[in-house]
Formats: structure tokens, C-alpha cells, sequence
């Protein structure tokens, strides 16, 4: 049982970590000059981008955690 709860929670932070690295800014104007335009919701733009760093690390460390602790086997 929590198994399965664990690996849906893995599935959803492995989703939500490749949308959030979809959304960082790239150094080139590649697809994020698509989105460039329109306003923004944070004061300034490295207030933006420290945000997302800090939820993207941390969805990180969730998705590995979760990945070593279900590849593992110790729920068992």
C-alpha cells in the first residue's frame, strides 16, 4: 500500500521536475523566447529564477529519494 502511494508520488515529482526545468530561462533565445512576452508575477526576474531553483532542487531531492528508497526494496 504505501508502496504504491510512494510511486505515485515519484511519478508526480518526475513530471513536475520536468516542467519546472522546461521553465528556467535559456541562455540562448530558444524556446523560452516563446514565453517572453506577457507580464510577470515576481518583482524582478532573479527573484523568479531563485524561486525555481529552490523548487526544482527540491523536487529533485524528492524524485531521487524516492527513487533509491523504492529501487531498493526497504518498503517491503
Amino acid at each position: 500500500m504505501i508502496t504504491a502511494f510512494l510511486s505515485w508520488i515519484w511519478i508526480a515529482s518526475g513530471v513536475l521536475l520536468i516542467l519546472l526545468v522546461l521553465l528556467h530561462s535559456p541562455k540562448g533565445d530558444g524556446m523560452g523566447g516563446l514565453a517572453a512576452s506577457g507580464s510577470s508575477m515576481f518583482t524582478s526576474a532573479s527573484s523568479a529564477e531563485a524561486s525555481l531553483n529552490r523548487i526544482t532542487w527540491t523536487c529533485l531531492i524528492i524524485f531521487l529519494s524516492l527513487a533509491i528508497i523504492l529501487s531498493a526494496g526497504w518498503l517491503k
